[in-house]
């Protein structure tokens, strides 16, 4: 008996709930409800924000798969293709930190593999709450120990990622997973069940009760005592997934396969549900045949779990033999569970008996689509509004409170915990304005950059988000590499609420506009809404990761002044735009302002500068004004210990021209000679042990003493 608490605890609304007694023309049984449930969830179904996706910009000469698989893949060029996309694992995080990171790892990483590819790096980007709440300090010691855990021990390097903190994450912490993988361009696999009559198989880990309801818990904010759902958090197992990841690359070399799918949210029923409406067909199962690790499972158990380290495939009818070949050669467990069917319905049996039979496209194309109401804060003119602040009066004490600030500070205590050299292909690690990792056998490195800045989002989600895009692809011209395709993790709050929903719309309308002018394609992503603790939403954090390609040998750069004697310039005009700048947020305690705008004319031209001046060796090192502006920038090429003395460039107040974070600008150090092809604003001359901005002069030792051990002190 379904009952309407029943489908309210599923998450299914009222009128939800008809139209699935509409599409059935019957009560739904007890698993098909739950089927419904996850399906429809905004986890699986993305009816909040498909209408919105739909702007951006998803196709290009190099694409050669986009949004809707497991993965984007982008061609590079001689048979070969990079693989890549973004998840979250917000709430999974939250509630019990290692196995919630872990398992986000594990998950992002059967995406990429699940397509053909070899995954060869992986990134994060974090959010926490303030030092000084309670909880940070385990979640980020939970988190940070999960994503090392599980990829050190897959040996794939992670190379990259960002982390910051903001009292709005008290309550909901961010974990977002990127991964990216080589695939041989004509080789990609697809998640698609096609073939009637075809045999459907099981392969990897037995199914338990871990993860049960898992798409459905992220879909919904947190209120009080949200750790109770302890039991929807997956468990993973880093070193079965390695050989899983084997197993399914060897079945892969021989012509077995049709169709290939992850095991990721809403397990079985959302991976065989999306397989058969790839391939127009439908689906039989015979749960009965599920390897199962619990006494006693339900269909509604089995069809919900989210045990990990599992995949679909589909396989040529008359080549099974192959499949238990390869799996117990890897002491991997395979099962035949079903077949591709003819009806386009989805169909379930257990012991001979049909538990559920749904219409495929009415958990697919037919879920529901929202075009929620929007509306713009009420606070979003205040906020805008920076009231009159007076000219710093102490601006190196204010450099050095910026640099031990929660966002600004060194973090190598978070990325000294992975390995990011495993399998000896990565150039460039943590510590440049993007890492490196080389492609086997080739001349070409693939670059990595993830970075949000959900200040300037709150502020203007449209410019804010924009902002975003050019930074990350400025970014990859600091290391020599173009950009070839973005993937990303859209972070939001509950979409029910016309403020979040008019922050989520104006957000991906800039990231479109950005992507367009820049020619970056937006190639995969994910959409994690509801992020919220008792009614408090987080920033707006709309998370890329873009990748850039780069042919040839690896530029002889730095990420720190490599010698004495060096000239330093400044690519672009001089920073003036307080709006939006951790300055204010440091110094002064005020989210206020504008974030800085976007010329996109001019962002491509300086990059293309960049690039070409890297790539020649013109310059020993490139790094991009954003966070704390130029006496940041400055600081931060500092650390290597050789300090320098530098004129303020002319621009607008002197606290502007210091903190400012304009876009736009990048920092460049070359030897002497270089200065007429180099061009810019010359700044000055590195060397010596002090750091001297105009009116700052501070010990290149003071600037290392707040910067670098502020972390580890308060991580322990």
């Amino acid at each position: 008996m379904i009952t309407p608490e029943m489908v309210a605890e599923h998450g299914l609304s009222p009128e939800e709930y008809q139209v699935v007694l509409d599409t059935l023309g019957r009560t739904p049984t007890l698993p098909e409800l739950g089927v419904f449930s996850v399906m429809w969830s905004e986890h699986c179904s993305y009816k909040s924000s498909r209408i919105h996706l739909a702007k951006l910009p998803t196709t290009g000469p190099r694409v050669l798969v986009g949004p809707g698989e497991n993965a984007g893949v982008v061609d590079l060029g001689d048979g070969i293709a990079a693989c890549f996309k973004m998840e979250s694992h917000n709430h999974p995080s939250y509630i019990e930190p290692y196995q919630g990171a872990a398992t986000g790892v594990g998950g992002i990483l059967r995406d990429v593999f699940t397509m053909g590819a070899r995954p060869m790096a992986l990134m994060d980007s974090l959010r926490f709450g303030r030092w000084a709440h309670p909880k940070t300090r385990n979640l980020v010691h939970g988190v940070v120990a999960g994503i090392a855990g599980y990829g050190n021990c897959m040996g794939i390097p992670t190379i990259g990622g960002e982390t910051r903190f903001h009292p709005s994450y008290d309550g909901n912490c961010l974990v977002n997973a990127f991964c990216c993988g080589i695939v041989d361009a004509d080789r990609i696999f697809l998640g698609t069940a096609a073939g009637v009559g075809n045999p459907i198989f099981y392969v990897g880990s037995s199914t338990g009760r871990d993860g049960i309801h898992g798409a459905t818990m992220a879909s919904d904010t947190f209120e009080e005592g949200g750790e109770d759902n302890r039991p929807t958090v997956q468990v993973g197992d880093p070193f079965y997934e390695k050989l899983l990841l084997e197993a399914c690359l060897e079945l892969m070399e021989g012509d077995c396969i049709v169709g290939i799918q992850d095991m990721g949210a809403a397990g079985l029923t959302s991976s065989s549900v999306e397989m058969a409406d790839r391939g127009g067909s439908g689906v039989r199962l015979d749960l009965d045949q599920v390897p199962m690790r619990a006494p006693d499972m339900t269909p509604y158990e089995i069809l919900l779990s989210e045990s990990q380290e599992r995949m679909l495939l589909v396989i040529q009818e008359g080549k099974e033999e192959e499949v238990f070949r390869i799996f117990d050669k890897w002491d991997l467990t395979a099962a035949r569970i079903g077949e591709v069917t003819d009806d386009g319905h989805w169909r379930c049996h257990w012991h001979g008996e049909e538990v559920a039979a749904i219409p495929v496209a009415k958990l697919t194309g037919s879920a529901p689509r929202y075009d929620r109401p929007q509306e713009r804060p009420d606070w979003q003119d205040a906020v805008q509004v920076i009231p009159e602040i007076p000219e710093e009066s102490d601006p190196a004490r204010a450099l050095l409170r910026l640099l031990a600030s929660e966002d600004l500070c060194d973090k190598r205590w978070i990325w000294r915990q992975y390995d990011h050299q495993v399998g000896t292909d990565t150039a460039v690690g943590p510590g440049l304005d993007a890492a490196l990792v080389r492609v086997k056998n080739t001349n070409k490195h693939l670059a990595f950059v993830a970075d949000c800045n959900g200040r300037h989002v709150y502020l203007d989600p449209h410019t804010g988000t924009a902002g975003q895009v050019v930074e990350a692809d400025r970014n990859l011209a600091c290391v020599g590499a173009e950009a070839v395709g973005l993937t990303d993790c859209l972070n939001f709050g509950n979409p029910e609420r016309p403020e979040i929903m008019w922050q989520f719309a104006r957000s991906v309308e800039g990231m479109a506009e950005a992507c367009r002018a820049l020619d970056i394609p937006v190639v995969s992503g994910n959409v994690s809404l509801y992020n919220e603790s008792d009614g408090v939403a987080i920033l707006p954090t709309p998370g890329i990761a873009v990748v850039g390609l780069l042919e040839g040998p690896v530029p002889d750069i730095s990420g720190c002044f490599p010698s004495a004697g060096l000239e330093v310039a400044l690519l672009g005009d001089a920073p003036s735009h307080l709006g939006g700048s951790a300055y204010l947020a440091v110094i002064h305690g005020l989210e206020r302002g504008l974030p800085p705008p976007v010329d996109y004319e001019r962002e491509r031209a300086l990059h293309d500068r960049v690039r070409k001046l890297v790539r020649s060796g013109a310059v020993r090192c490139a790094h991009d004004l954003s966070d704390g502006g130029l006496s940041v920038a400055l600081a931060e090429l500092c650390m290597g210990g050789i300090g320098g003395r530098f004129t303020l460039p002319q621009g607008g107040s002197t606290t502007g021209v210091l903190f400012g974070e304009d876009h736009g600008r990048v920092l460049v150090a070359y030897n002497p000679a270089q200065r007429e092809q180099v061009g810019g604003t010359r700044l000055g001359i590195t060397g010596g042990d002090r750091l001297v901005i105009g009116p700052v002069d501070v010990a290149v030792d003071a600037l290392i003493a707040a910067w670098q051990p502020t972390f580890s002190t308060w991580a322990g």
